[in-house]
């Protein structure tokens, strides 16, 4: 039996089923020619048919032909398809599009509400003009240190029961050394000092500001991720008097002038002697009150003359050179400084809070 079609019946089915694909002008003129012009019902799809009757050399040469003829119409509708969906998407953009000199008409929003600096932020430019004022100059560092700077060079060897006082956050950095998130900010005055021996710039008068973290249970006075400012003197002379002169003179330039000052002993590695330094409370000025637990005293920070081993630590020669240290946090001062009861509100973005100050 003799087929109904030859090639050139399929290419002119070809050259008008692209020509209909050409004029398609919608995604939903294109939607249907696939059926019509390549499908199962098509004219091709009967021609497919007529394959299974005609001898295997006439079959493999006109099959050849239908399926290359499919191939083409499939390739001339995803073009076109492509096409029409460009053409759709550019439409809808250019409707959205704002024409700004549209807006000439449109009323005012109103004011823009502008921000202003975080209390905690606040605080510690405070301090920092302050120390400066008293001829201290300002130094940064890393917040994430080796196991040298944070603990062994401050005179807190392995096993140290400071460490655990710390409770530290550990980062994997491999099996060569600890690295840790600095839990304060001393490995600053450890570097610094280093600095200094290797350029030979001693003496040191530097504060250290900064974010440090422990691993504490968040409450009213204690939070995981908190800042602190440290003093370091390192100069020849330096006594434990000019240590107690330098709090006293910070307390009244910075709390006011009621406000006084007081050491107790204490223990910290890296000083010796050392002493927590207190300060009249600033809620009921010295008169007792729950807050300060009916002493009339707030705890500040702690501080004490630099212990000789860390000076041996960077190479400074303790025979020469003696100096004090100092720290306090930064987040403590704003709210004792501005009574507030609770410090997590310093990290809860309560717009309501901030607004006060």
């Amino acid at each position: 039996m003799a087929p109904s079609f030859d090639a050139a019946a399929v290419a002119a089915h070809v050259a008008d089923a692209e020509a209909r694909v050409q004029a398609a002008a919608t995604l939903a003129a294109l939607e249907p020619l696939d059926a019509e012009l390549a499908g199962r019902r098509s004219v091709l799809g009967a021609w497919h048919r007529e394959l299974g009757g005609l001898d295997e050399a006439e079959r493999k040469a006109l099959g050849r032909l239908l399926h290359e003829a499919t191939q083409s119409i499939g390739a001339a509708l995803v073009a076109r398809r492509d096409r029409l969906e460009a053409d759709d998407l550019r439409a809808r953009l250019d409707a959205d599009r704002l024409a700004l000199d549209e807006l000439e008409d449109l009323p005012a929003a109103g004011p823009v509400e502008r921000g202003h600096r975080h209390l905690v932020t606040r605080t510690r430019d405070e301090l920092e003009d302050v120390f400066v004022a008293m001829g201290f100059t300002v130094a940064e560092g890393p917040e994430v240190e080796t196991d040298w700077y944070n603990f062994e060079a401050l005179n807190i060897p392995p096993g140290h029961p400071a460490r655990t006082m710390h409770d530290t956050i550990y980062v994997d950095a491999g099996p060569a050394e600890s690295v840790v998130l600095r839990t304060h900010t001393s490995p600053v005055q450890v570097r610094l000092m280093e600095a200094a021996v290797r350029d030979e710039t001693l003496p040191l008068h530097v504060v250290v500001p900064g974010r440090v973290y422990r691993r504490d249970t968040p409450d009213a006075s204690h939070l995981v991720e908190f800042h602190q400012i440290e003093g370091l003197v390192v100069d020849e002379g330096i006594t434990f008097a000019d240590l107690a002169g330098t709090i006293q003179s910070f307390t009244s330039a910075y709390f006011g002038p009621d406000i006084r000052a007081r050491l107790r002993p204490s223990y910290f590695p890296f000083t010796e002697p050392s002493a927590e330094f207190d300060i009249t409370c600033t809620i009921c000025r010295g008169a007792r009150c729950r807050t300060c637990g009916q002493t009339g005293w707030m705890e500040l920070g702690g501080c004490g003359v630099v212990d000789p081993a860390v000076f041996a630590a960077v190479g400074i020669d303790p025979s020469r050179w003696s100096g004090f240290a100092f720290g306090f946090g930064i987040d403590r001062c704003a709210f004792m400084r501005h009574q507030i009861a609770d410090v997590r509100a310093l990290t809860d973005n309560d717009v309501r809070f901030l607004r006060q100050f």
